[in-house]
């Protein structure tokens, strides 16, 4: 990419590419003294750059636990087809996939169903097939999903799907009745595994939403606009997608989260201002340049 930008005519050393693993180099770019801005996209590691990157702009992203809360008069169907979309795709590898489902109990039952009739038809396998699920990243991560998935196991959680994996790759598996003293309802599995836990009001939803340390975005689904406007505002969330699952959007729109999901925000006229020093000069005149009215 560094190489286009040189074939367009970019100066060499006005956009550099420094490659390298973050334990020999992270803490000399950060911490070196001709750097002035840092955009960082990752996990625990931005938190650590933020202690030591000293008085200069800025912008993380960190990942997320984001909630989907589904009231009992929301469009079932739409809810499946976006949980399947927001949960599954890429594998469950995104920050703005969806992460947790806080599910009504009176439409819990037909809602699991729907979602499950629908993990069904994901295919598994390589990506070279178009498969909707491949591999995840790592071993380690793959290691650490597992993980998630047997402490839901041992405290009773409901396996919608058997769970399987080949190496990597982890077929995709939907967890119900997952209870909040489960790691699943609070750690980001970043895989496809998705737990539903079942509530009884929406309160209990918005503060199982804001009692995480994460805050990238989240949904909502109901046909009540303003029952969806409500939760919103109350959702501590850098983003909510009203009867859609979470996105990143388009380039223009502002992309931030709260909490441990990051610090700033992305977007072209946020990014540009993020990489902008404000200063102010003031010219006094030895007479004035106006006259009282």
């Amino acid at each position: 990419m560094v190489h286009c930008f040189h074939l367009a005519g970019f100066p060499k050393g006005l956009i550099s590419c420094i490659t390298g693993k973050g334990s020999e180099i992270g803490d000399f770019l950060t911490m070196h003294p001709a750097v002035n801005c840092i955009s960082f996209t990752g996990g625990d590691t931005g938190i650590s750059i933020s202690k030591k990157a000293g008085m200069i702009p800025l912008q993380m992203e960190l990942g997320g636990k984001d909630a989907c809360i589904v009231l009992e008069d929301a469009d079932l169907d739409l809810v499946a087809s976006n949980i399947i979309k927001g949960g599954f795709s890429y594998s469950g590898q995104r920050c703005t996939a969806v992460k947790v489902v806080l599910v009504m109990e009176s439409v819990a039952d037909e809602l699991v169903e729907k979602v499950k009739a629908k993990v069904a038809k994901l295919t598994v396998g390589p990506p070279e097939e178009n498969c909707d699920i491949t591999a995840v990243v790592s071993e380690s991560s793959a290691n650490f999903i597992e993980g998630l998935v047997m402490d839901a196991k041992e405290k009773g959680a409901t396996f919608c799907q058997e769970y399987k994996r080949e190496g990597n790759l982890i077929w995709p598996l939907l967890l119900d009745n997952v209870r909040p003293d489960m790691r699943i309802a609070w750690e980001e599995p970043f895989g496809p595994v998705l737990p539903v836990l079942r509530i009884n009001s929406v309160e209990e939803g918005i503060n199982h939403c804001n009692a995480s340390n994460f805050g990238l975005q989240g949904c909502v689904f109901t046909k009540d606009i303003n029952k969806a406007m409500m939760i919103s505002d109350a959702m501590e969330t850098g983003t909510v997608q009203i009867n859609s699952a979470p996105a990143r959007g388009p380039d223009h729109f502002p992309f931030q989260g709260l909490k441990d999901s990051g610090i700033g925000s992305q977007g072209v006229t946020n990014s540009i201002n993020l990489m902008t020093k404000v200063k102010t000069t003031v010219i006094n005149l030895p007479t004035p340049s106006y006259s009282m009215g």
